[in-house]
């Protein structure tokens, strides 16, 4: 991941459910460009956030051993705008996890208000692409770390969430 359009996760159960936030600041040059002479988070930008709060929840459902991809967004409705000085929180609940994909229902508070609300469906991508590398596991797991999922995760159970073995070899072998 490139960009990233959460700042940190404030919960996170695996295999159920993700809440992160987002500061929105001024000084995002995006904003800027958007719509000039009037500072606002792009709603592609937000949906792009709620979405990498809830394919970060279905990759770790799944160890991140399945190629998780967003296909489709069949229902988005946004009610406010996210501005300068704006905290957004982005809350994914998992819906479903099939061996095709799951769908993901998202919302975004801006304060107490519901700001954006929808469903998302994230495809496992399997046969021709099943040797295509993504992402190189080691970079999961700093995504992971700097976004505090282990500090705030727990597993189904109720048990921390811990970094799963085959990342952590995949970064100690990366160097």
């Amino acid at each position: 991941m490139r960009w990233y359009w959460i700042d940190r996760f404030i919960e996170f159960e695996s295999g159920r459910r993700a809440r992160a936030i987002k500061n929105i600041s001024l000084a995002e040059e995006h904003l800027h460009d958007h719509f000039p002479g009037y500072a606002v988070m792009p709603n592609s930008l937000i949906m792009e956030g709620m979405a990498q709060t809830g394919g970060l929840l279905v990759c770790e459902h799944g160890r991140f051993q399945e190629k998780v991809v967003l296909a489709k967004a069949p229902r988005v409705t946004f009610y406010l705008p996210a501005l300068p000085g704006d905290t957004l929180i982005y809350t994914a609940t998992i819906e479903y996890i099939r061996d095709d994909g799951a769908m993901v229902t998202v919302a975004s508070h801006r304060q107490d208000q519901l700001q954006a609300e929808g469903e998302l469906v994230f495809a496992h991508l399997n046969g021709e692409h099943h040797d295509k590398v993504l992402f190189e596991p080691s970079a999961y797991l700093r995504m992971m770390r700097m976004l505090r999922a282990y500090e705030v995760g727990h597993a189904a159970d109720g048990s921390p969430l811990r970094e799963p073995e085959e990342l952590l070899r995949a970064a100690a072998s990366s160097g």
